[in-house]
């Protein structure tokens, strides 16, 4: 049986899990290279009857996987994965599991680039180096407001290190009530209040119809000049031309970006010149606890699958 490994950017996918001690009789490859056009896509996957996509970095529309005939297993690290198309790869018969995932990477990294951010790291770091110091002045947290916006697995964690800071934590969703919000050391505001109010927002909202560009022109106009924006979510969440604007313009003070609407970024993508702004490359879950908890399930998923044991099915 063939394997594709596919997004290992750093090249580190077979030192994460025992692929050869579990995995005997399959030939897995690792791709390293991002592959985003759908042709070059079918014709590098037509070879193989298992496939590991890394969270979504790689989609798998109805279009893709019909041109798969071969495929019968796809692996996706965590149980969620918006850039499958669930409902196709079931019609083809192709089973779609996925994996546990490490509940700390990411709500670390949204307070590296709150912090970050604060007390603008990047460029006296810069400055420092090239020979200077001290280029302005920091922004204090404690006794600030911390808007959370999405209170779930992540969500509460950036806010239990709000509340460490001396941070007052103001938290809202959809569906947050406050009995979870008080639960998790919150208090339930509206959504015009927390973005009004809030000296740092933070995403941590599901992807879905209802949130794609829940932070639109009109809510980034509403959030205090002196404000950060910090989103680990989904790119898609933001209204992309209203954040360009609102950066641009300076109408906050700026904005920490670990995700995009597309990935990897293009070199010309507007983010990339943007002023006010901390950028990391989707590294949320890059840490080697969590390539340990993805990749080492993988292998079992794919022992599973082998073996006719159950599996955990999208």
């Amino acid at each position: 049986m063939r394997v594709a490994v596919l997004d290992d950017y750093q090249g580190v996918a077979a030192t994460y899990a025992d692929w050869t001690g579990r995995l005997p009789e399959a030939d897995v490859e690792f791709v390293r290279d991002h592959v985003a056009d759908p042709d070059r896509l079918v014709e590098l996957l037509r070879p193989f009857e298992v496939v590991v996509a890394m969270r979504e970095r790689t989609p798998f529309p109805r279009a893709v996987l019909d041109r798969l005939p071969g495929l019968r297993l796809l692996v996706t690290t965590g149980m969620r994965n918006a850039a499958i198309d669930i409902e196709a790869a079931r019609e083809r018969g192709v089973v779609v599991c996925g994996t546990g995932s490490n509940p700390y990477g990411t709500a670390e990294l949204t307070w590296a680039l709150i912090l970050g951010l604060a007390r603008n790291l990047p460029a006296e770091d810069a400055e420092v180096r090239a020979g200077g110091w001290q280029l302005q002045v920091g922004h204090d947290l404690a006794g600030e407001i911390l808007g959370v916006v999405g209170l779930g697995r992540l969500g509460t964690r950036v806010a239990a290190a709000g509340a460490a800071f001396g941070m007052d934590v103001a938290a809202w969703s959809p569906h947050l009530t406050p009995e979870r919000a008080e639960a998790a050391g919150a208090r339930l505001v509206a959504k015009d209040e927390l973005f009004a109010t809030a000296k740092v927002v933070t995403l941590h909202l599901v992807l879905a119809e209802s949130t794609r560009g829940i932070v639109d022109g009109a809510v980034l106009r509403a959030m205090r000049r002196d404000a950060f924006l910090v989103n680990t979510s989904r790119g898609a969440l933001i209204d992309q031309a209203a954040l360009r604007e609102a950066l641009e313009e300076g109408r906050i003070a700026g904005a920490g970006l670990d995700v995009y609407d597309v990935e990897p970024l293009p070199a010309d993508h507007w983010v990339r010149r943007a002023p006010r702004t901390l950028l990391t490359p989707h590294l949320g879950y890059v840490t080697g606890r969590g390539y340990r908890v993805f990749y080492g399930e993988v292998v079992e998923d794919i022992r599973a699958f082998l073996d006719g044991a159950s599996l955990r099915v999208l």
